[in-house]
């Protein structure tokens, strides 16, 4: 292909990409109240003819080096189909939970955006791929949760899995070794000279499990936290299953913008556990676990406060949020920071004998 050509190709693809640049950032943008809203349906019977775009894409690059004016037409088909389906995206209420072809439309207007003249003419390899990429996307998009309240359940159970990935590996956390045969006089202080010079390789195994008696203590206190957690974000899942239950019997709408909320305070319990876990290997990071416990005790309040005001509120969500505050106190109080107005209602309680 003459420098001509690749230089109109060039000039044509930049048109293109500038356009779809807008439209992103209209799609940045709150759609008016006023524009009609589609069915997720159609974005997928869209996103069906994205692919099948591509696939006349890469058609092209299976034989011969296609001409300019083959090539100028399919772009102008590509790209006003790639237009169509943002546009039509912008008439939809949803949550990005599962990658989803916008996402990665992103990326791949990034990818041709960098491109210059020179990887133009290389097309002809790296298109095929390319083409596979759109492919994946939009089988990933008919996976994508249909409603808001869907894709929001369904991250927040993304929380909780990862949650107790984080508590798995809390409890294989093991303290310094308490065989007898170590406490002896003799061949216990031989094992453990053995055990010093041992490679280092195997040290990379020990991470974890050599903790002292006070740091396996704190750890057992933060392993409570975090199985309280995931009660609260159990039966936080649980009080707003029960909500769409009763919305499907009264009709009464719930707010996404809640929900939505709801979502982001139970991601950042699980940004908090994960904090957690990295704080407990030694040596400790207690100004860090500090931090962390008061940010899950405002993650606490504020979740409770949001679902009552969804009127979600329940006695078996109350217990556990009392669960996870009694927890965050017994830790509190082993780093030496007890709250005194937490403490002052169990000090009363206390009966001083005579």
């Amino acid at each position: 292909m003459g420098k001509a050509a690749t230089e109109q190709l060039t000039r044509a693809l930049n048109e293109h990409l500038n356009t779809i640049h807008e439209t992103f950032q209209m799609l940045d943008q709150t759609p008016a109240s006023s524009l009609e809203k589609v069915g997720w349906k159609e974005v997928i019977q869209m996103g069906e003819q994205v692919s099948k775009q591509a696939t006349t894409v890469g058609m092209l690059y299976t034989g011969e080096t296609p001409g300019v004016k083959a090539l100028e037409e399919n772009m102008v088909a590509y790209f006003n189909m790639l237009q169509g389906f943002l546009l039509l995206s912008m008439e939809v209420q949803w949550v990005q939970d599962q990658p989803s072809l916008l996402a990665f439309i992103k990326l791949h207007h990034v990818r041709f955006g960098n491109r210059n003249r020179s990887q133009i003419k290389a097309q002809k390899l790296s298109i095929p791929r390319l083409v596979g990429a759109v492919w994946d996307a939009c089988a990933a998009l008919k996976k994508t949760p249909t409603t808001n309240v869907t894709a929001i359940g369904r991250a927040m159970t993304q929380v909780a899995v990862s949650m107790k990935d984080v508590l798995r590996e809390m409890k294989e956390l093991k303290p310094a070794s308490s065989d007898p045969s170590d406490e002896s006089s003799g061949e216990g202080s031989t094992k453990a000279v053995d055990k010093s010079n041992d490679d280092d390789d195997s040290c990379d195994g020990d991470l974890g499990n050599d903790l002292s008696p006070e740091e396996m203590k704190i750890v057992q206190l933060a392993t409570a936290i975090v199985s309280e957690i995931l009660v609260v974000v159990k039966e936080l899942i649980r009080s707003i299953t029960a909500l769409l239950q009763q919305e499907n019997s009264d009709g009464c709408a719930i707010s996404v913008d809640s929900l939505e909320k709801l979502l982001k305070l139970c991601q950042g319990f699980g940004v908090q556990v994960d904090e957690l876990g990295a704080c407990l290997y030694p040596p400790q990071e207690i100004s860090a676990i500090k931090v962390s416990l008061e940010k899950i005790s405002s993650f606490t309040k504020e979740t409770e406060t949001e679902l009552q005001n969804l009127k979600g509120f329940t006695d078996d969500f109350s217990k556990a949020c009392t669960g996870l505050r009694s927890s965050l106190r017994r830790l509190e109080f082993e780093l030496g920071c007890p709250d005194a107005a937490d403490l002052v209602p169990e000090l009363e309680n206390l009966v001083v004998s005579k």
